[in-house]
């Protein structure tokens, strides 16, 4: 692991030359400012655990330093030093951030002890954050149904890139699953790291640059605070950009330098800082296309396409659809179980899913709401899902098929009431029951609801 870095923001040298020897002693990675103003710039080029600053400086004072230290990182450990004893600038500092307030001359034994705390609260904070994300990743990482030949070429790519930090290029008709890949690629790779998506059709082209790359506050109006952006954010994970082709041209440029230089610039900063996030991009474009209609920069196109995933649409990987049916009603399942019957399956597999695994999961929804027996059966489906079935019912059946579920609604829409919905239908309530049981309709009568209403 990294030695911890430490920022000393003290203007007498007297007083700041003793403090880091130590520190660096303690095995602290150790900058020195002699300035508010040199702490501001330093804040912004790297990453510290811990500031330790003097609350008078020249210039921009050691306050207005936590200020801008916390507002950049809010779990930053933070203290203050100063020979001049004042309650009212010790609560001022710990109201904004600060951690501790010591007095000079200082104790070195009891500065380091204090640091070492800090830092192991930073580390504690950062590990239960590692944990909860490690967990909700596990829970929330969908399984790649892979039993067509199509998707198990796709699942060997997804190992390839598991085992590599290289940037990956995802594509395919929009509803394929391309962030379903992305995760799964995140996940074979560890998936203890954030996955952060950056969902270029919500952000206004202005704002992606800030968003991806960060800012310093005071960058634009309206930048009260420091932001890292998601590809600081992801620290050693994984950055999933939805919709690549519709980044404009100057965010194509910075993403480029960002994946050949490993830094990025946030906006309204002189100093580049580094990165570890790996890339992932998805688009439903030909991106080659784009390139060669000059619509798309051709040298971000040859550093994402060092790993391409192609995803085939779900038309033309059928053997895929049951098995995609179980893992959709499984991972949407709220308490009771649901099953596919076996005619409403085949017309699930011959359907040409237009708008792909999400249309199927959509259809799967509304159907889920329909059916009253934890069973999918054709009238449960959209008639262009179902129609997909329609030669193999005769009339008969097919005014069998209506007939039934048309009952079962009313029969719903009536709480269960035959009276009620026997009056509904224009039928007798001996009628109704015969029909229900021609039907295998099983309803409890609520009939006595009337009685008393």
């Amino acid at each position: 692991m990294d030695a911890a870095r430490i920022l000393v923001v003290e203007d007498e040298r007297a007083q700041r030359d003793p403090l880091v020897r130590y520190l660096k002693r303690c095995g602290y990675a150790v900058d020195a400012a002699a300035s508010g103003e040199e702490a501001d710039s330093a804040l912004s080029a790297a990453r510290y655990s811990v500031v330790i600053t003097d609350l008078r400086l020249p210039g921009i004072d050691g306050l207005e330093v936590i200020r801008r230290a916390v507002a950049r990182d809010p779990d930053l450990g933070v203290l203050l030093i100063t020979a001049y004893a004042s309650v009212d600038s010790a609560i001022e500092a710990l109201r904004i951030g600060a951690h501790d307030y010591l007095l000079k001359p200082l104790l070195l034994d009891d500065v380091g002890r204090k640091v070492a705390n800090l830092i192991r609260q930073r580390e504690l904070v950062a590990e239960n954050a590692r944990l909860r994300r490690a967990l909700s990743a596990q829970q929330r990482v969908p399984r790649l149904v892979a039993e067509s030949a199509a998707m198990r070429e796709v699942q060997a790519w997804v190992d390839r890139a598991a085992a590599s930090r290289a940037p990956v290029l995802i594509d395919g008709e929009t509803g394929v699953g391309k962030e379903v890949v992305a995760r799964a690629i995140h996940a074979a790779g560890g998936g203890d790291e954030p996955f952060l998506v950056a969902q270029l059709a919500t952000i206004p082209d202005a704002m992606i640059e800030s968003e991806l790359f960060g800012y310093e506050r005071g960058a634009f109006t309206g930048a009260t605070r420091s932001r890292d952006g998601l590809l600081r954010s992801a620290g050693r994970g994984t950055v999933f950009i939805d919709e690549i082709a519709d980044l404009p041209d100057a965010a194509q440029g910075a993403l480029l330098r960002a994946l050949e230089s490993g830094e990025v610039k946030p906006l309204g900063s002189d100093h580049a800082v580094p990165i570890e996030a790996r890339v992932i991009a998805a688009t439903r474009h030909d991106l080659g296309e784009l390139v060669e209609s000059r619509k798309f920069r051709a040298d971000l196109y040859y550093r994402m396409n060092v790993l391409r995933v192609s995803i085939p649409p779900l038309r033309e990987r059928p053997d895929d659809i049951p098995l995609l049916v179980q893992e959709l009603l499984r991972r949407d399942a709220r308490g009771s179980a649901t099953t596919v019957s076996a005619e409403a399956m085949r017309a699930l597999c011959r359907h040409r899913w237009p708008g792909n695994v999400r249309e199927l999961r959509n259809v799967l929804e509304r159907a889920r709401m329909l059916c009253d027996e934890g069973v999918i059966d054709v009238e449960h489906l959209p008639p262009d899902v179902a129609e997909a079935s329609a030669p193999r019912l005769t009339l008969q059946d097919a005014i069998d098929r209506f007939e039934r579920g048309y009952i079962a609604m009313v029969l719903r829409l009536c709480d269960g009431n035959r009276e009620r919905a026997a009056r509904e239908l224009g039928i007798s309530p001996a009628t109704l029951y015969r029909r229900l049981e021609r039907h295998s309709l099983k309803t409890e009568n609520r009939a006595t609801d009337d009685s008393h209403s």
